[in-house]
């Protein structure tokens, strides 16, 4: 199937911060920043562009916003470094925003923000058509790929190492990196899940959180997880040049390539639109894209572009064409609502989840 995903844009460091403010941006002196600007998840830039490109064509007199892939992480340090012309008015996500990264925002005086769920993604794991074929759980991709699983060495070599059902062939998974949500999310959904089917794990958790977290989220780099940076593209191309190897990165680019690699299940639930709607997929998750209300007097198009969004996410839509999950009804219905009254996100929101 078509989709727009043809370059992606690195951003070398943090953004210098100038003295302009706000104002600034609306000088009228030629030299401010006139279109939406947009940094953030590699899973989420193809939605963006899209959005972008449609913006465009129905404001053919506003520029056309900038979406540069920096990885989740960096966009959100990016876009929580500040107010003005020279920092993102916008980041996307392909995990939700933590409360350490809010406060970071409002440290900076960014303290207007608004979170727009955008749809649904599965981090989904696949190989090759044809090539290797694995029937995955959180338990042996946790053993698999775990620095230190359950505390101990590190010493698996192959899948039948970790699961006597699975064959015999090396542990080679190419992945995200740590700037990554996806990575996050792979944490989060799965390799947590798994290492805590150990009851000393979960014990672990109320007795020392920084080891729990080290020893359940910490992803070995003995050369059995290989780092591919925030282009998820050349995981597809590694893994279709290499039969017994396995890539990590999000639905849309299973959905895109379905012609030259296959899914994974994991639980035995298959990564596909409709499990991963229905949740049913142990690896679905939500993407957002977040905003800075502040910059809304000073960057012509940004309300417009906000609402391109909703305009695109529905089941039928733009979006669900080119691989993104539409979320259900209700959250659709809830998002578009924070556009129409520019409701604003809250730490205790974040805190809750």
């Amino acid at each position: 199937m078509a989709h727009s995903i043809t370059k992606f844009f690195k951003v070398g460091g943090l953004m210098a911060l100038g003295a302009a403010t706000l104002t600034a941006c609306d000088s009228g002196d030629g030299s401010a920043n006139q279109s939406v600007h947009a940094v953030g998840s590699s899973t989420v830039y193809p939605f963006a562009k899209l959005v972008a490109e449609n913006f465009a064509r129905s404001f053919p007199d506003k520029r056309s916003p900038l979406i540069e892939s920096t990885g989740t992480g960096n966009g959100i340090q990016l876009f929580c470094s500040g107010l003005g012309p020279n920092t993102p008015d916008m980041v996307n996500a392909s995990r939700r925003m933590k409360p350490s990264e809010f406060d970071s925002c409002a440290s900076n005086k960014v303290d207007e923000i608004i979170e727009l769920q955008v749809g649904l993604d599965g981090i989904a794991f696949a190989s090759a058509k044809g090539g290797i074929m694995l029937n995955l759980s959180p338990k042996t991709i946790y053993e698999a790929l775990a620095a230190q699983p359950y505390g101990r060495p590190q010493t698996a070599k192959t899948w039948k190492d970790v699961d006597p059902a699975l064959p015999a062939d090396p542990i080679l998974v190419y992945g995200p990196p740590s700037t990554s949500g996806t990575r996050d999310a792979l944490k989060e959904l799965v390799m947590e899940v798994g290492c805590k089917t150990d009851p000393a794990m979960k014990a672990l958790k109320d007795s020392n959180e920084d080891e729990y977290r080290k020893i359940c989220t910490e992803v070995r780099d003995d050369g059995g997880y290989v780092d591919q940076g925030e282009q998820d593209n050349l995981i597809v191309q590694k893994i279709v040049g290499n039969p017994r190897a396995v890539g990590v990165f999000g639905y849309s680019y299973l959905e895109e390539n379905a012609d030259r690699v296959q899914g994974l299940p994991m639980n035995g639930v298959d990564p596909t639109y409709d499990n991963i709607a229905s949740f049913k997929y142990p690896g679905a998750r939500p993407l957002f894209v977040y905003v800075k209300k502040e910059h809304m007097r000073a960057i012509p198009g940004l309300e417009d572009f906000m609402k391109e969004w909703v305009k695109s996410w529905g089941k039928t839509g733009p979006l669900a064409k080119v691989g993104m999950v539409a979320m259900p009804d209700e959250a659709m219905t809830a998002n578009a609502a924070k556009v129409q009254n520019m409701i604003l996100l809250t730490k205790a929101e974040l805190e809750a989840k």
